[in-house]
């Protein structure tokens, strides 16, 4: 008795391995697929986001529709009167005319000074990896730290500036460094500088350094000169990291708090007081948290309608 063999299917009619595969019961949980995976790595970063982030701000603006006193008292609605008592305060528009004087002055001198150290350490030679670290050095210091340091410093009774000044004869008496609003304001533009300079001169660095080589060789062969070859391949190439410098400059010192409060406290005669300043005195010396958290808001939109404008005035630049 001769038996038949089972009919099989050609071998262009079988299904695909990865076909029989998808439909093997042993596939893939649930919990190692890459989305489900995906999801658990972002979860810690978003939930730290939503609690740090998210929720205080949504509490800022409830209070800013509020009166909201810091100790005790009823909290009510009262919107918009914390956004207009803002605007009628005396304080606030002297604060925001510094904090724009300050911002101009601060980006202006430690953008420039920053990007000339990035030149005069861009080569590798000998020492310059030392002055690179010298440069560096300050900008581990912590603001607050820094401040107190300067404020000793600045000291004209104990501190060592004004007395080394006596002692060269160069001044008669001790001099007041903080003691008027230009003195005050240009000996924290100096604390800042020497704070800051070298931090934005590691990221200007890491932007020349990204400039290849054969560029400025073939400039040279040219016969381009040093002013032609900054002006036309330096700063241009460059611009991403003075992008980056610029939006952190600004934005820094917008929100400049620390170094004033240590050094002047808003003095002399209120005149070197910053929006952040201001923000603090309507919540910790009248109490008034609903007018602070109005404020706090309207810094916020300026910032973001800043960092929109200054976005787009870079895509324009990159595109033309």
């Amino acid at each position: 008795m001769q038996v038949k063999a089972p009919d099989r299917a050609p071998a262009e009619h079988r299904a695909p391995p990865e076909h029989r595969a998808r439909r093997s019961p042993t596939s893939t949980p649930l919990w190692r697929s890459r989305k489900v995976q995906g999801l658990a790595y972002a979860a810690p970063t978003a939930l730290f986001v939503a609690v740090f982030f998210l929720l205080p701000l949504l509490l800022v603006g409830q209070m800013s529709l509020s009166d909201w006193p810091l100790l005790a008292g009823d909290r009510g609605g009262n919107a918009p009167e914390n956004y207009t008592d803002v605007t009628d305060s005396p304080l606030f528009w002297p604060a925001v005319r510094f904090t724009l004087l300050y911002t101009v002055i601060v980006t202006v001198v430690l953008l420039g000074l920053a990007l000339l150290l990035a030149l005069l350490v861009q080569e590798s030679r000998p020492g310059a990896g030392f002055f690179r670290t010298v440069y560096f050095l300050p900008g581990a210091l912590g603001l607050a730290s820094a401040s107190l340091l300067f404020w000793g410093l600045y000291s004209p009774t104990t501190g060592p500036l004004s007395r080394t000044l006596e002692k060269l004869g160069l001044v008669d008496e001790p001099v007041s460094f903080l003691g008027t609003p230009t003195s005050a304001l240009l000996s924290t533009v100096f604390l800042v500088v020497w704070k800051f300079a070298g931090f934005y001169m590691l990221i200007l660095l890491v932007g020349l350094q990204r400039i290849p080589h054969e560029v400025y060789e073939a400039a040279r062969m040219d016969g381009a000169s040093r002013a032609q070859i900054f002006r036309g391949i330096t700063l241009p190439l460059l611009r991403p990291s003075l992008a980056l410098s610029l939006l952190l400059c600004v934005t820094g010192s917008l929100l400049a708090f620390d170094q004033f409060f240590v050094l002047t406290k808003g003095g002399p005669d209120n005149s070197t007081v910053t929006i952040v300043q201001l923000i603090y005195r309507e919540a910790f010396q009248r109490l008034n948290l609903g007018t602070a958290a109005a404020l706090s808001i309207i810094v916020l939109a300026a910032l973001l309608l800043l960092n929109v404008l200054q976005f787009r005035g870079l895509r324009h630049a990159d595109e033309s």
